[in-house]
């Protein structure tokens, strides 16, 4: 198989998380791709242009980081991070759908940072700011349920909470949120996160 990869993505450091968790790193090769490239081929595999993508050995290609996460832990041998029917399955979907939301709204407030002065909006940033703090607020006080057995839920909240500290390390998301940061001080010596740690 093949996966459209970058080291600073946090859905592709989910995915790859996935990977590393089920054994599969034998299995799954991975392309640096540049998403916001005006040369990249991404395209011709994923229409939406967007990463991360895998490619099936039958050409097929998954692409958004939930389908392509949940169908590498459909492989492998060691314990499903997908809980079967039930209420551990919608508790870990919730938080990988909170999870995902704080990286999208983290990736719009920074690209819209990175715009020429006279076209930033002060009120989008505010915006998406405001969705990743109530949402990290949800986590705080849902955090007991994040310990356990590892899930998609809590891969998908290790890879969003690294993706603050990597590109908004000045605003420290600790703060005021001692249960969510005691569990991530405890979470983050998970060999997978460890090994997808983007570039310093």
């Amino acid at each position: 198989m093949k996966l459209r990869w970058s080291p600073t993505s946090p859905y592709v450091r989910k995915v790859m998380m996935v990977v590393i968790e089920r054994g599969l790193e034998d299995r799954v090769e991975r392309v640096a791709t540049d998403p916001w490239s005006a040369d990249t081929d991404l395209s011709k595999e994923n229409p939406l242009g967007k990463i991360p993508a895998l490619t099936l050995e039958d050409g097929t290609t998954l692409f958004d980081s939930p389908v392509v996460a949940e169908y590498l832990d459909s492989l492998g041998d060691r314990s499903p991070l997908f809980p079967p029917a039930g209420p551990a399955r919608w508790t870990a979907l919730r938080f990988q759908a909170v999870a995902d939301g704080i990286c999208d709204a983290a990736i719009l407030r920074r690209l819209e940072s990175m715009r020429p002065d006279g076209e930033k909006s002060q009120g989008w940033m505010e915006r998406q700011r405001k969705a990743v703090v109530r949402s990290l607020d949800l986590l705080e006080a849902d955090a007991a349920a994040l310990d356990g057995e590892a899930t998609i839920g809590t891969l998908a909240v290790l890879a969003a909470l690294g993706y603050l500290d990597f590109r908004f390390g000045q605003e420290d998301w600790r703060e005021g949120r001692p249960a969510l940061a005691a569990w991530f001080g405890t979470a983050a010596d998970r060999d997978s996160l460890r090994r997808t740690a983007p570039p310093v």
